[in-house]
């Protein structure tokens, strides 16, 4: 069987003497949404930190299109095309859309820049009517379209979104998902990291659920949505 197309496996990570992720083993394969759900302090921004090589592993291996690349840089994984949208939209106030638009294509696809430009106004139509708005003086719901589509610009084989909706208005949640699965028509892989359970599981072809660092349940959306934990512990069903 050929690999998956990132495989995660017995991955140990934290901060100082802090360990926070504790063996997690979880893979996607090529043209899925995966959605890593989980509470606040569960361990998914250092899980995401450590794929984009922001921060390093302390055990384990992560490989893509098989190939390790646990130890590689920051910019190494970008050049492989992996993206990463944090959470918290993080777009350059203080710059026009269009030049943060541009500063999305610095390390991978700058040759295909304009087109890509063009590509992400066809997605998001609004940005294009505030090309040259400054980042800051635009919506929250129009900065994650920024930051979103600022990740478009590099063209990535996978887009690693980092809680999307959140600090969203439920119109605009509801958007943001339609666009997620918009994106992954036109192919595109993503691992969804939400605390958004019901809409993630709408949209995700596989889901894992973490808690303290690990992952604790895990299979497709159906079967997970009838399981007594997740109904407990998230949805407050049980």
């Amino acid at each position: 069987m050929a690999d998956p197309f990132l495989k995660v496996s017995a991955l140990r990570g934290g901060y100082g003497a802090v360990e926070v992720l504790r063996g997690v083993d979880f893979d996607i394969e090529a043209g899925e949404v995966v959605a890593l759900l989980g509470s606040n302090g569960v361990g998914k921004t250092t899980l995401s930190s450590i794929l984009t090589g922001l921060n390093p592993a302390w055990g384990g291996s992560v490989t893509f299109k098989g190939e390790e690349i646990g130890k590689l840089s920051a910019g190494e994984i970008i050049d492989r095309g992996i993206i990463h949208v944090p959470e918290g939209r993080h777009v350059f106030p203080n710059l026009t859309v269009r030049e943060n638009l541009e500063l999305g294509s610095y390390r991978r696809a700058r040759a295909n820049r304009a087109a890509n430009i063009e590509h992400v106004y066809e997605i998001f139509p609004r940005l294009e009517e505030r090309e040259q708005q400054k980042a800051g003086t635009l919506s929250g719901g129009e900065q994650q379209m920024l930051a979103i589509g600022r990740g478009m610009m590099a063209e990535p084989e996978l887009l690693i979104l980092d809680e999307p909706s959140i600090g969203l208005s439920p119109l605009l949640v509801e958007e943001m998902f339609d666009l997620i699965t918009k994106l992954n028509e036109e192919g595109l892989t993503i691992l969804l990291v939400e605390q958004n359970v019901l809409q993630s599981m709408e949209i995700a072809s596989r889901a894992f659920v973490m808690e303290n660092g690990a992952i604790t349940l895990s299979g497709k959306p159906a079967e997970l949505m009838d399981d007594p934990e997740l109904q407990r512990s998230y949805l407050g069903l049980v």
